[in-house]
């Protein structure tokens, strides 16, 4: 179904026939704008940006590319189409038909997934307010912004499920969204690594490799959700992730390419020698990786859970491709590997899955992002730099789980308090590192014009030269 932008809030859901639904909508719409315009991109309202718009949710023409001034961006509701005969898959309602509308008895817990998922996404838009103050290239810019706007528009999709269905509730939480900040000492969002500051571009590019992956997962396990409205919101916010996790991708990709090749033109890896060179050394790059990977892996929760175990016998949240797996989607005897601290030993003890589904979760992000670093690895493995990244142990620097009370080296092992307070800045960036990163970054806004410190990349959005004009000024 095609986006009909005659209306003032594009939508596939036919919001024209409910005048209710559209009037609350129109209401919240301004309020929305003023949270724009007051923690948005700073100082962008007259710049024009080459940016993806979905016009449709086919998978083969939904992005429109075209300059545009943020403040007019197109926030609409996009629901990938209905499937029909659509059955719940997993659970104890395993094949009765998918629900339409929010069962009674699940209410307040359906309500709650939604507004955790929901903070999340206007809290990255603050968090990254001030980066295009220091982009090291109009392209780099140009990728901030289309971030910048698809968060918000998947925000627009979580308000959407709340005025839809959870009716006055709905509209207050659609409200409190706007009124939360990140970071913000009496009023914060909702989960710890959404109040952390992303102060430059190197924990940018981490956010959108590590964290953005994080929302990936959990997308993918609320897309197979038995209530059918959240399923469908969710397995169309995932065609605009995967840009984000490019984004990061890539982006520290061209930060380890620039580094090894001044590694190799000067033929030293000596960081002090590199940092007065005006390159990131990889050691900081691993300490960045480290600290992020830690962070975003609290995300998933405790390693057992009843909760989880509650949202999948419910139908609420599912697994990871869900049903591309082989079990009977009921797990009542089914049973998965955790870690336990035994003394100063981690021992791996079999717990049942149902209770243990934030571990699995965490497990096919794991796999995920080693895959990335997987990739990053073969930059200094082309120019012969004998230097390769590793993710830390799962217990390294947690705050939450099994983990939470102690200290882990990167390898896992159990150390004491003493030892990480001796040893911690050697795997952590230290307030040195950020501010030699910090020391870098500076606005390159001419086009084809990049930073010292990241390559360019290989080709340019939508097959436009690297050159392009990406953001004009006016």
């Amino acid at each position: 179904m095609s986006i009909d932008y005659s209306q003032k809030i594009p939508n596939n859901v036919d919001l024209a026939s409910n005048k209710t639904l559209q009037r609350a909508l129109e209401h919240w719409q301004p309020a929305y704008l003023d949270w724009w315009n007051e923690m948005g991109p700073d100082k962008t309202t007259t710049a024009e940006v080459y940016l993806r718009t979905a016009i449709s949710v086919d998978p083969k023409g939904w992005a429109h590319f075209d300059y545009v001034k943020m403040p007019e961006y197109r926030w609409g509701i996009f629901l990938a189409p209905q499937e029909a005969g659509r059955t719940v898959n997993f659970g104890e309602h395993k094949g009765q038909p998918a629900w339409q509308e929010v069962p009674g008895e699940y209410r307040s817990t359906l309500r709650r997934i939604i507004v955790t998922q929901g903070d999340t996404e206007p809290a990255s838009v603050e968090q990254q307010r001030h980066l295009g103050m220091t982009c090291p290239s109009l392209y780099d810019m140009r990728n901030l912004f289309q971030v910048n706007v698809e968060e918000g528009r998947h925000l627009w999709a979580m308000v959407y499920l709340l005025h839809a269905h959870f009716g006055r509730d709905g509209r207050e939480e659609g409200e409190a969204l706007l009124e939360r900040r990140s970071g913000d000492a009496d009023n914060p969002r909702i989960l710890t690594a959404f109040n952390e500051k992303t102060p430059d571009w190197l924990s940018f590019f981490m956010f959108t490799f590590i964290t953005d992956r994080d929302g990936k997962f959990q997308l993918a396990a609320l897309a197979e959700s038995g209530f059918d409205p959240l399923a469908r919101t969710c397995k169309f916010m995932l065609t605009e992730e995967a840009h984000h996790l490019f984004v990061g991708e890539s982006g520290i990709s061209r930060i380890i390419q620039r580094t090894c090749e001044v590694m190799a033109q000067h033929k030293t890896d000596d960081p002090a020698k590199l940092r007065s060179m005006g390159v990131i050394d990889l050691p900081t790059l691993q300490k960045y990786l480290n600290f992020h990977y830690s962070v975003t892996s609290d995300l998933y929760g405790a390693e057992i859970s009843s909760n989880a175990a509650s949202f999948y016998t419910n139908g609420l949240k599912g697994r990871y491709e869900e049903t591309k797996l082989g079990d009977d989607h009921r797990l009542d005897t089914a049973e998965y590997p955790v870690m336990e601290v035994v003394g100063d030993r981690i021992v791996t003890k079999h717990v049942p899955a149902l209770t243990a589904l934030n571990e699995r979760l965490r497990d096919d992000w794991v796999k995920d992002v080693q895959g990335g670093i997987d990739r990053w690895n073969k930059v200094p493995e082309k120019l012969g730099i004998p230097f390769r990244f590793t993710l830390p142990h799962k217990g390294f620097h947690r705050k939450i789980g099994i983990f939470g009370e102690l200290h882990l080296s990167p390898e896992g092992k159990v150390i004491s308090e003493a030892e990480w307070t001796h040893k911690h800045r050697d795997w952590l960036p230290t307030e040195e590192d950020r501010a030699f990163v910090q020391s870098l970054m500076g606005r390159v806004a001419e086009p084809g014009k990049f930073a010292n410190w990241i390559a360019p990349p290989a080709r340019g959005i939508n097959n436009q030269p690297v050159d392009f004009e990406y953001v004009r000024f006016n």
